[in-house]
């Protein structure tokens, strides 16, 4: 495969899997991956925010992310230094002035990501100022493509599972894959990765092996990414967000299989559906692919 990603998984990395031994169905003894999970306290300058579960393999995005999608950075926020404690489990965001985020504290509340994910009372608080773009477009062929693209390259779920995983992606290309234990932080550490490296959105699709949820709708739109894909399913809320966003929702993407429940004007039919099925079933036959 192409090396198309810019940052992708690693499974290889021995911070992230640990072999377990047990036993089996019929008793006898086996060795398994099991992916490593580790308590992450975050800090914006000397103000503790929260303490996340998280394979901690990329801290700086995910914490710049999820500053952002808690909106308690603002797009244009100077940040001067992001400091990574191994040891003490401590990710420290600095910033060039004081930011007020009180209120926010005390409007926590749970939300149903995996892993105790949080948000606050004011998640939505940007959600309807922003304007996404109309002139974004899916086409089948790129959506074939990317499912594909995805679900061969390596990663944590292929070796241990018990991992989500999150693709941002442009046209048929899948460009910076992020997983997680919980689908909350693979989102935040695209969003920290973006604003880092001045990625646009506008163009942008992004892929979730999570279902859709209020959560990653509120989430992506907050992002400006106009078009959000699952091979999972919906919920109620957020079909009705991704409405209310003008957001294109495409959900059940497996194979050459798809549902839009939102947005479907951004949508493009240039591939024959029953085509790709065909050449699924081969590749499967094969066994060259692992579909889910």
């Amino acid at each position: 495969m192409p090396n198309e990603f810019l940052l992708k998984p690693n499974p290889e990395d021995p911070r992230l899997v640990e072999r377990v031994r047990g036993i089996d169905q019929n008793g006898a003894d086996v060795e398994t991956a099991v992916v490593v999970e580790r308590p992450l306290t975050l800090y914006l300058n000397a103000r503790e925010i929260v303490t996340m579960m998280t394979i901690a393999d990329y801290p700086e995005y995910l914490a710049i992310g999820y500053l952002l999608n808690q909106n308690m950075l603002g797009a244009g926020e100077k940040i001067v230094a992001v400091e990574h404690d191994p040891e003490l489990d401590v990710v420290v965001v600095r910033t060039d002035r004081t930011t007020d985020f009180e209120d926010k504290l005390r409007k926590k509340t749970l939300t149903s990501g995996c892993a105790q994910g949080t948000a606050f009372g004011d998640l939505m608080e940007k959600f309807d100022s922003v304007s996404l773009a109309k002139d974004a477009r899916l086409k089948t062929s790129w959506l074939y493509r990317l499912t594909r693209k995805i679900n061969m390259a390596p990663s944590l779920y292929l070796e241990a599972g018990a991992i989500h995983g999150c693709v941002l992606c442009q046209e048929d290309r899948p460009l910076v894959y992020m997983e997680d234990v919980g689908r909350h932080n693979a989102v935040d550490k695209i969003a920290g990765y973006m604003f880092r490296h001045g990625l646009t959105a506008h163009d942008k699709i992004f892929y979730t092996t999570g279902r859709l949820t209020s959560e990653m709708v509120i989430k992506t739109v907050q992002m400006g990414i106009p078009i959000l894909v699952s091979r999972s399913g919906f919920t109620a809320w957020g079909v009705d967000l991704a409405r209310k966003a003008g957001l294109t929702l495409v959900g059940r993407a497996k194979g050459s299989r798809f549902v839009v429940l939102a947005g479907a004007e951004r949508i493009e039919f240039d591939a024959d559906a029953r085509a790709v099925a065909e050449e699924d079933a081969k590749a499967r036959r094969k066994g060259t692919r692992d579909e889910d």
